[in-house]
């Protein structure tokens, strides 16, 4: 079995554990960690919409958790056709990946596309942005 047989059954479990009464749209995510251990994730919704959380969020929590800070690959799986983690996932990975981190999206029927981190969001904001602005001498 591959990593990303073993990252697509983990996203499934997760995704066959969310909360989704409001969107009736399940979402399983799987990080795969620099360290070979997989963390999971799915989506949790609220009343209080949009106080909910993405299945994303859920696996990166997972992850720093476990005392872990790399993502190596992710996948993202839903019910239909293709998705791809929302903006603010996408902050959320770039935070812990570099651009070469790739980013699988799923249906049941497996990986319908696979995308570097930097193709989805490009010029990105990130830690080492950070730390250039805070070195920055003021004038």
């Amino acid at each position: 079995m591959s990593a990303l047989d073993d990252l697509f059954d983990a996203a499934r479990s997760a995704r066959d554990m969310a909360y989704a009464p409001y969107s009736k749209f399940p979402v399983g995510a799987a990080i795969l960690a620099v360290t070979g251990r997989i963390y999971a994730g799915c989506n949790v919704e609220n009343a209080a919409f949009p106080s909910g959380t993405c299945a994303e969020a859920g696996a990166i929590a997972a992850m720093i958790v476990a005392g872990e800070r790399r993502i190596n690959q992710l996948l993202v799986l839903g019910n239909g056709p293709l998705i791809t983690p929302c903006g603010s996932c996408r902050q959320r990975i770039h935070e812990f990946s570099d651009e070469q981190t790739q980013i699988h999206c799923a249906g049941p029927d497996g990986v319908q596309k696979t995308f570097l981190m930097s193709d989805l969001l490009p010029y990105a904001f990130g830690p080492r942005d950070v730390l250039r602005a805070v070195a920055q001498p003021e004038v």
